[in-house]
């Protein structure tokens, strides 16, 4: 989609020549990994007039986390340019919380752990959404 051959998470192929997820820089010099993720409540802040911001109809949430993998943020200006859109913020580090592409009937991708939020009476607000576009088959 973006042109770059073979780009890949460095978590699944330490080598790639397009390491689009990767370790946060801090996380590259540790050597033993346990006890290092990002864990717990960040705050992320939703694009005006994205899907997301729609979907939560606010302006931002704070959301719970457990990775160590991020998008690389030298590559987000290329995956925008190429119909990506970095639609959730981390507001103190800049890190993408949420992509979404708008050519597609749903499709969200984030970074936080909505299942950590949802219950079966209160399911969280994207598996809501989700299931409402799967069935009712628009965007």
């Amino acid at each position: 989609m973006c042109g770059l051959k073979d780009a890949n998470s460095k978590e699944f192929n330490p080598t790639t020549k397009f390491p689009v997820i990767s370790l946060l820089e801090d996380q590259e010099i540790i050597e033993y990994k346990g006890g290092t993720m990002r864990l717990g409540a960040y705050q992320c802040n939703f694009l005006e007039g994205s899907k997301v911001h729609s979907i939560y109809k606010n302006a931002s949430a704070m959301e719970r986390h457990r990775h160590r993998y991020e998008v690389t943020l030298k590559f987000r200006s290329t995956l925008e340019e190429h119909g990506l859109t970095c639609s959730g913020i981390n507001p103190q580090t800049g890190l993408v919380e949420v992509v979404e592409l708008g050519n597609h009937p749903w499709f969200i991708c984030t970074q936080y752990h909505p299942e950590f939020k949802s219950k079966p009476t209160k399911p969280h607000p994207l598996f809501t959404d989700f299931i409402r576009a799967a069935i009712t088959g628009k965007k």
